[in-house]
């Protein structure tokens, strides 16, 4: 689409996967024209928006050009890192009242993340980097195993293997590197702990709304399969809403959306092990608004627009809250014959909502990394052991039929 065909005053959002559906729906709601920016010719949330341009939201010169003189309102990327640093440069260039801070970019490696940890105090632990492959595996040899093998600008699991003992430490540090930009592995020692994630929505650098999660992976495999509202004392509450608000200063947020994936160590300490400076994806937005009634969506749109986002993170509710994301039942890959039981399980009492991302004929691939889930179902009550119990039922009832493809039969 060409520039003079573009809407002006449009909210320019850079993505259009899945995660960034939220997005488009609450700019319509509010009466906001969007242009979406994704290089897939069949993103997802292209339907939802009132324009596109099919170029990748890494090329902030390419957007320029499409836009030709069609200048956006307001800038917004949502759960992909692959568009923070468009996301500062077209707001500069187009002088938007939100700018996406320059220090926050530190956050999208994993070994810059880890002097940041440092520099604020907080606990850490053992680590590893280098862009040599032979450097990486010597000094990750001296650490205590297990280990987490990563690219360190990697994201949504992908590339990450768990190794036990030296002798795998060559294949997974192939594997991370073939999914660095940079060629670079990270090695890090794996933290006993209560696997938590922490999202955070700043005004002024202090947290207007923090929520903390459980999380539970998919078996054998670094992905996360359910989050859930966790139950802490204050006291832990306090220390990790800390830790995330330091973070956050050290990193540049003032105002907006950031999330980390820590873990509470049995000495008490939370150590953070991913930082996103950005919305969380995997439907948190909308377990948000499940637990608490908070609209971080709609926040963020108004932060890009330059309003006030007050009123959005005010909570109205104070409930426990739930997301199961679904994977392929296959391990390997398939092709989505159809979902059974989908009105059985949107019935089921404290479901608040289900997403099925695949569509019968679309290709399914193994649940070994975030980017390949297929659906999702958030629930609400008033106890976690209420949303465990509608999430296992809504679970059971809603089925998807994957045929695995001609050259794996």
């Amino acid at each position: 689409m060409s520039g003079d065909q573009l809407p002006q005053n449009a909210l320019l959002v850079l993505g259009a996967s899945e995660e960034h559906i939220p997005l488009y729906q609450e700019a319509r709601r509010r009466g906001i024209p969007t242009i979406a920016v994704d290089m897939r010719s069949d993103a997802p949330a292209f339907p939802f928006a009132d324009a596109a341009i099919k170029v990748s939201t890494r090329d902030a010169d390419a957007i320029a050009e499409a836009l030709g003189d069609t200048r956006p309102a307001g800038i917004v990327a949502g759960a992909t890192d692959a568009a923070l640093l468009t996301w500062r440069v077209l707001g500069l260039r187009y002088g938007m009242t939100y700018v996406y801070p320059q220090a926050a970019l530190v956050g999208l490696d994993k070994a810059a993340l880890h002097r940041v940890v440092a520099s604020c105090g907080v606990a850490g632990y053992g680590w590893a980097a280098s862009d040599d492959p032979g450097e990486v595996a010597s000094k990750a040899a001296g650490l205590r195993f297990p280990l987490m093998v990563k690219p360190v600008d990697g994201s949504g699991s992908n590339g990450v293997t768990r190794v036990t003992r030296p002798d795998g430490l060559p294949a997974a540090i192939a594997r991370a590197r073939a999914y660095s930009a940079s060629r670079t592995v990270i090695a890090e020692e794996f933290i006993h702990g209560r696997q938590l994630t922490i999202d955070l929505f700043l005004r002024d650098g202090k947290s207007a709304m923090t929520c903390i999660k459980d999380q539970r992976l998919v078996a054998g495999r670094s992905v996360v399969r359910r989050i859930s509202t966790a139950q802490l004392s204050p006291a832990q509450h306090r220390h990790l809403e800390g830790v995330a608000e330091r973070l956050c200063r050290a990193l540049g947020i003032v105002n907006g959306p950031a999330n980390f994936d820590l873990v509470l160590g049995e000495d008490g300490h939370g150590r953070i092990i991913e930082a996103n400076p950005r919305l969380s994806g995997d439907s948190i937005p909308r377990l948000h608004e499940a637990a608490l009634g908070v609209n971080v969506v709609g926040a963020l749109i108004a932060l890009a627009l330059g309003e006030p986002f007050d009123a959005y993170l005010t909570p109205t509710r104070n409930a426990h809250a739930g997301v199961e994301l679904l994977g392929s039942p296959l391990d390997v890959e398939g092709e989505l014959a159809t979902w059974e039981g989908v009105a059985e399980a949107r019935n089921v009492p404290g479901v608040t909502g289900i997403e099925l991302y695949a569509q019968p004929g679309d290709p399914v691939h193994p649940h070994d990394q975030s980017g390949h889930k297929i659906g999702m179902i958030t629930a609400a009550g008033p106890s976690p052991a209420d949303v465990s119990v509608a999430l296992d039922k809504a679970i059971s009832l809603l089925r998807p039929i994957v045929r695995p493809t001609r050259e794996e039969s």
